[in-house]
């Protein structure tokens, strides 16, 4: 088999796992929410199926690169991705995880800020915002222009951060988990947290719902850092009832 036909093989693999990984994980958050919140997604059918073919298409577009950076790592030693954990000291481990989620949070920031210009908003960001509200399929709906800012970041990020094949996985577990349930419409985390000092700074749904809302501010993906620092911060939403933001979700 020729390099650039294992290449375009892992690229299909990874797009393959990405797309089943998409499936099985918002696939049990909306489950999860019909068991929560019974009726919140009532009169969404055609909504999620939307959102279901623009995420299935942003998985391709995310599954290209990194497929082919998963096989030039294992063929060609590419990237700074280590799997002997005595590598570098211990404490490093978590310092990576910090490093690649405040890296992929502001790239996320500036870009998804950039976005909200009206040309570049309705070329592209437009179509994630169709989702409104957003339910826990919506998490990958990008119009492709959009899914290509999102799936070149961590594949460059493995190049210029070392980071243990384990922490990786985290980090990659991390991005998925936060991007379904920061738009499932109701807020999973208790309140505590939310409105407690760690809500100060990391993202939820309360948060992102906010966004959504207002079609401004909370740019953030991960943390609250970004906003706050460039006064783009709305605060936290107001889930009612129904687990809807009261503010117009």
């Amino acid at each position: 088999m020729t390099p650039a036909f294992a290449a375009i093989g892992s690229a299909v693999a990874m797009t393959l796992i990405i797309g089943l990984r998409y499936l099985a994980t918002s696939g049990f958050f909306a489950w999860l929410t019909g068991k929560v919140q019974p009726g919140l997604y009532a009169k969404l059918d055609k909504q999620m199926k939307r959102e279901i073919y623009w995420s299935l298409l942003s998985a391709g577009i995310y599954g290209i690169p990194a497929g082919v950076v998963a096989w030039g790592w294992q063929n060609l030693g590419w990237t700074q991705i280590y799997t002997d954990i005595g590598s570098y000291p211990f404490w490093y481990i978590p310092l990576s995880v910090l490093l690649y989620l405040f890296a992929h949070d502001t790239w996320f920031y500036w870009t998804h800020r950039w976005m909200h210009e009206p040309r570049l908003f309705r070329i592209a960001h437009a179509v994630h915002h169709e989702s409104r509200p957003p339910t826990a399929w919506a998490a990958m709906s990008f119009h492709p222009w959009e899914a290509l800012t999102g799936a070149i970041v961590i594949p460059a990020l493995v190049f210029l951060i070392p980071i243990h094949v384990e922490a990786l996985g985290f980090v990659l577990f991390v991005m998925t988990l936060m991007g379904i349930t920061n738009h499932m419409g109701w807020e999973m985390f208790p309140r505590s947290i939310v409105h407690g000092p760690l809500g100060q700074w990391l993202i939820t749904a309360t948060h992102h719902q906010k966004h959504h809302d207002a079609y401004k501010g909370n740019y953030g993906l991960y943390f609250r850092f970004w906003d706050r620092l460039c006064g783009t911060d709305l605060g936290l939403g107001n889930f009612g009832r129904a687990g809807r933001s009261a503010s117009g979700g």
